[in-house]
């Protein structure tokens, strides 16, 4: 149009950005979204071998938004991996901290305690047992 200048790239990108779009993200912000029944096993699972967790350490395993810890002695220790905060499901582990995406709670593997903000409470803890060499979590009894 005569005497209109040119639309620019950072104008359209900076109005792509600031375009919500349906669906993404929302879930991820609901306060809904963190029930205890979504986030811990209905029945017990089998997480694989017993072998897969050091001792001092943790595995996440996404699939079952399940981390499990192991203690120096041994000891095996079991959480929900959805974060208290807003329910979004953990995918990150950096040695023994959980690490969530949405917002940045952080979390202890091993106890489920919030090592940082803004989640204030806990991970769910979950039931876990050795059983022949395997690692079986689910809902707390």
């Amino acid at each position: 149009m005569p005497g209109r200048p040119p639309t620019s790239r950072r104008t359209v990108l900076g109005a792509a950005a600031l375009t919500p779009v349906a669906g993404l993200g929302l879930a991820a912000c609901s306060t809904g979204g963190g029930s205890d029944a979504a986030a811990t096993p209905t029945a017990p699972v089998d997480l694989g071998p017993e072998s897969a967790v050091a001792k001092g350490g943790a595995k996440l395993y996404r699939d079952e938004n399940v981390v499990v810890g192991r203690a120096a002695d041994g000891s095996l220790t079991a959480h929900s991996s959805i974060c208290t905060h807003a329910g979004c499901a953990i995918n990150k582990l950096e040695g023994t901290t959980l690490i969530c995406p949405c917002h940045g709670s952080e979390f202890d593997a091993r106890t489920g305690k919030v090592l940082r903000a803004p989640a204030t409470e806990p991970l769910t803890e979950l039931s876990v047992q050795a059983k022949n060499g395997r690692i079986v979590a689910g809902p707390r009894k």
